[in-house]
């Protein structure tokens, strides 16, 4: 498969996706190609129907990997090899209505506070107070912290940059971080496995995905929170509360760096002002006079 991983990898690096797209599109279709145990420009477009179907009805995949596999699949057979078939164009990855998990204030507070190392404490804190995604978050490098406007120059999804508000507190947990290691490029080194508090030495770079994710799932154990909290969900999190404290939806939209309104008023329904203001209606539904 190799050949054809390296056409299908320049394709994408000449269309301008990012690396971590192109890893990505390229594990998926790896994954088409163990499915069956032939080389994927040897399968008919039955076949990949097939294992389409076998991904939504079998394995029951969220939404998000099915997309990702749909779209590397896609990418491969109509831009690299060419092929005009009709599933490629038809198949959607299905809607998914569940709202967001949000955590209050207080719980968002807790399970920041249950963090035990530092740089997972204060790279999770950022996530929060600037509504970043995980990989915005994780690759934050020094030059993008403007302390004198305090702005945040985010490197947003598709190359879309934007600019935040930088809260106080934060910037003063960044610089308090940042003199612990004075890395040159990461707000959040790596750490090693060489007695080292930090990358520099090895230059390992920023910490992992995975390493953030796990400190995130063990505070939220530690903080009692029962909820099906994830990192991305103190993105949700911020939005909904910047709602609540009367910031308007097109600037949330802007700081999140939504596209479209509609993604950001999925927010709206969730705020405590709407379902307090519908409270006492519905404390009167059994109400028999």
């Amino acid at each position: 498969m190799s050949m054809l991983r390296e056409r299908m990898v320049g394709d994408l690096r000449v269309r301008g996706y990012s690396e971590r797209t192109v890893e990505a599109y390229v594990a998926a279709v790896a994954g088409l190609s163990r499915h069956y145990g032939r080389m994927p420009d040897r399968l008919s477009e039955d076949e990949v129907r097939a294992y389409l179907l076998y991904l939504t009805h079998e394995r029951k995949v969220a939404r998000g990997t099915f997309s990702i596999a749909l779209g590397g699949i896609r990418f491969l057979y109509q831009q690299t090899l060419g092929r005009e078939w009709r599933i490629l164009d038809v198949a959607r990855p299905r809607h998914d209505r569940r709202a967001p998990v949000v955590l209050s204030r207080g719980e968002v507070g807790r399970v920041l506070d249950a963090v035990r190392i530092p740089v997972y404490r204060v790279c999770l804190t950022t996530i929060y107070s600037c509504g970043l995604r995980l990989m915005e978050g994780v690759t934050l490098t020094v030059p993008q912290v403007d302390s004198a406007r305090l702005l945040l120059h985010v490197h947003g999804k598709g190359g879309n940059d934007r600019y935040v508000p930088l809260p106080d507190k934060t910037l003063a947990l960044l610089r308090e971080l940042w003199a612990t290691h004075r890395s040159p490029t990461w707000l959040f080194p790596a750490s090693t496995r060489h007695g080292l508090a930090h990358s520099l030495a090895t230059d390992a770079g920023p910490v992992t995905r995975s390493s953030l994710q796990s400190a995130f799932r063990a505070a939220v154990k530690r903080a009692g929170v029962h909820k099906r909290a994830h990192v991305h969900t103190l993105r949700h999190s911020y939005a909904t509360h910047l709602l609540e404290l009367g910031v308007s939806t097109r600037v949330v939209q802007a700081y999140l760096g939504h596209s479209s309104i509609r993604t950001t008023e999925k927010y709206t329904h969730l705020t405590r002002e709407l379902h307090e203001a519908t409270r006492g209606p519905v404390n009167r539904l059994l109400d028999r006079d």
